[in-house]
């Protein structure tokens, strides 16, 4: 067994699962339907993609060679994470319960795509961590490209489940009152994590 290769996965595992913007809007959506929810997981997953061939392809190191173009990319997915949580305390403010903008069918996928794809942080962290687990003398790009889709596979497992458990516990969680508070603590939490991506850029 390829014991960096199970190293890399349990890494993996614990960034993919950790709270953040992408975990934020899948619950966003999946409160609306698990229809919705799962595209938005599959949205992720698209954007996972993205920063795997960037990553692959050696893209990921222009950003950190070129300071303008990561916080130009910083400030576009920070204004869009917070437009997201602007927009769901619109929706709550207008007394609408739930956020209903993510049950038409491509929107809760682009969602997904958008967030994670304007992640910044996504291929820096590519391009950290995977050479780290290339052993010495093996070719670097097919490992490479193993462990990025082992992300990618893990994102496409977790967040779906999230989508279907919060679909599970939706009767509880779609009563007016929890859909409220589900609804403000979603949209705080987005528009709080576009502002510290804003500022990021901003402040350095």
């Amino acid at each position: 067994m390829d014991a960096q290769l199970v190293a890399f996965t349990g890494v993996a595992a614990g960034m993919v699962a950790m709270p953040g913007a992408d975990f934020t809007v899948v619950v966003r959506n999946a409160l609306v339907s698990r229809r919705a929810g799962v595209a938005c997981a599959l949205g992720i997953a698209g954007g996972l993609l993205v920063h795997t061939a960037l990553a692959v392809a050696g893209v990921a190191a222009v950003l950190v060679a070129v300071p303008a173009l990561f916080r130009a990319l910083q400030l576009l997915g920070g204004g869009y994470v917070l437009y997201l949580g602007v927009r769901t305390l619109w929706s709550l403010w207008r007394a609408q319960g739930a956020p209903a903008d993510g049950s038409a069918g491509a929107r809760p996928l682009r969602q997904g795509f958008v967030t994670n794809a304007l992640n910044p942080k996504a291929p820096i962290t590519f391009l950290s961590l995977l050479p780290q687990f290339v052993p010495a003398g093996s070719p670097a790009l097919p490992r490479t490209l193993l462990l990025a889709l082992i992300v990618v596979g893990l994102a496409l497992v977790w967040f779906p489940a999230v989508a279907l458990l919060v679909d599970r516990l939706g009767r509880w969680l779609r009563r007016p009152r929890a859909a409220r508070a589900v609804a403000g603590v979603t949209g705080a939490v987005l528009a709080l994590l576009g502002l510290v991506l804003l500022s990021e850029p901003l402040v350095s």
